[in-house]
């Protein structure tokens, strides 16, 4: 059992958090065979079917833990280059500045 990397770089919101506190895998995912060297095939769910499931093993982690810790992948919409796609719902709250000569 493994951890995918999601990549969350600049402009990408992932699992409804930003910045540090967004987590870096997702998973855990069975290993079905190792392709080369350093690739592994992985069986992804039906959410991730449009992505390949051959990784490198730098995108992939060794999941230690035993239970069902896993995120959820549901409300998840990837690309193919596994990022996260940001969809803004509403503007909450919206305030004018006002400084000594402009606002």
């Amino acid at each position: 059992m493994v951890l995918l990397k999601v990549s969350s770089w600049k402009g990408v919101l992932c699992f409804g958090k930003q910045g540090q506190l967004s987590p870096c895998y997702i998973g855990p995912f069975k290993i079905l065979a190792r392709v080369g060297p350093i690739t592994y095939m992985l069986e992804l769910p039906e959410e991730l079917k449009g992505i390949h499931s051959t990784f490198h093993v730098f995108n992939l982690k060794k999941c230690l833990a035993k239970g069902d810790i896993v995120v959820l992948i549901d409300d998840i919409q990837l690309d193919d280059k596994l990022h996260m796609i940001e969809e803004p719902v509403e503007i909450v709250d919206q305030e004018i500045k006002r400084l000594i000569k402009s606002r």
